[in-house]
This record gives structure tokens, sequence and C-alpha cells, in this order.
């Protein structure tokens, strides 16, 4: 189940487990709006995505109000977004840029990244940092500079490194319970009431273990 991290008069703070929607969706499945709704007493307002497969922090806002400003922080790329993910083959750096171009094909709810500019393609940014190595897999920092549809899936695949159970994106297999090793793991933003800046830190999930094999890279500290 979801745990909230935080919450007040203006939003909540949400550690969304893989697996379960961010919001309802054709399957029918419970999601995370549902049950948040139900734990405040009250409708509840989405402010950004998060995949399915994928886990960690999620804004959601209590007033219409709070969430166009914080849609408007994400517009203007102020919120600041870290991400973990789980790739089974190593970047070629420790540490780098990746430029790419996205097309969004609806039909096959997927991203193509590409190298060049071209009709109906979005300029996609992210700077990723190796943070550690298992013998199998290898755990990146990703942070968004843009953020795009499967931004980080479509752009770690176009250079060869999916996200491990990510079939969609090139993984050699699935995991059990459908999800993938991308977790959205901290989140810093201007607070739509006071204007503080906070930030939140979302663990990965328990009991998984190959989250467990870099425990000493993901402990929740800011």
């Amino acid at each position: 189940m979801p745990t909230i991290l935080y919450q007040d008069s203006l939003l909540l703070v949400v550690n969304k487990p893989a697996a379960m929607p961010a919001q309802a969706d054709k399957t029918g499945n419970p999601s995370v709006l549902e049950w948040a709704e139900a734990e405040c007493g009250q409708a509840l307002h989405p402010v950004h995505r998060l995949d399915r497969p994928s886990s960690g922090v999620l804004l959601l806002a209590k007033t219409k109000e709070a969430m166009t400003l914080l849609q408007q922080q994400f517009q203007t790329h102020s919120i600041e977004k870290t991400y973990l993910a789980v790739v089974a083959t190593a970047p070629p750096d420790s540490e780098g840029t990746l430029v790419h171009f996205l097309q969004k094909n609806s039909a096959k709810n997927r991203a193509f990244a590409f190298a060049d500019d071209r009709p109906g393609a979005q300029r996609a940014e992210l700077h990723y940092r190796l943070l550690g190595s298992s013998e199998r897999y290898h755990l990146l920092e990703i942070r968004l500079i843009t953020g795009r549809h499967h931004q980080i899936r479509a752009q770690l695949s176009a250079i060869g490194c999916p996200i491990k159970g990510d079939v969609k994106y090139g993984a050699r297999r699935g995991n059990r319970d459908r999800s993938i090793h991308l977790h959205a793991w901290k989140i810093a933003f201007e607070h739509p009431g006071s204007g503080e800046w906070m930030t939140f830190v979302a663990e990965v999930p328990e009991g998984d273990a190959v989250w467990g094999a870099f425990e000493g890279h993901t402990r929740p500290t800011t």
C-alpha cells in the first residue's frame, strides 16, 4: 500500500508502490488517487504522472489552485526530481548528460528516442550518475532536466541500458509483479501556499533483493 510522507491543507505527498496505478485506468485496479482520497476524506487533484510499473514520490493537491501552482513549477522545470534506476548494463561513462528527441506513440504507449530532431519529436534531457554496482546490476541516479512521456525509460534504452524489468524498452525479462526498477526518489519544490522550499525523499520498495543490494546508496537522506 502507499504511505503518506507529508500532508497539510494544500497538498499530500505519497510514496507510491510499484505496479499500482497512480490514477484509475482501464484495468479497474485500485489506484493511489482513490486510496488517498479515502484516507483524506476529500477529492484530490493529481499534479504529475508516475508510470504504473515504477515506484516513488507522488504529489497530490487538495485544491485546484494548489494543483495549478505546482503544475506551473513542473512546466518551468523549477521542481527538482531525482530518480533511481537499476540497469543490467552499465552506461559507457560513470556520469553524463543524455539528450534525445522523443516521439510518443500513443497506440503502443511508448516513446521512441532519436539522436536527431524530427517532426513531432520533443527534446529530452537528463543527467545520470553511477552510484554503485553489484555482481549483476548497476544503480543510477537520474536528474530530469525535461519531463517527457517515459523519458528515463526511453533514453536509458537508447544507450543500451534498459531498466531492470522493463521489457517494453528492451529488458530481457520482466519482474514477476510487472514492476520495473525505476524509483522516484526525491522531489523538491516551492510550497504553493507558504513559498517555502520543501524536499521529500521516498524509500525504495522494501523486501526487494535488488534494491537491497544497494542499501548503502538508497538511504533516505537529503
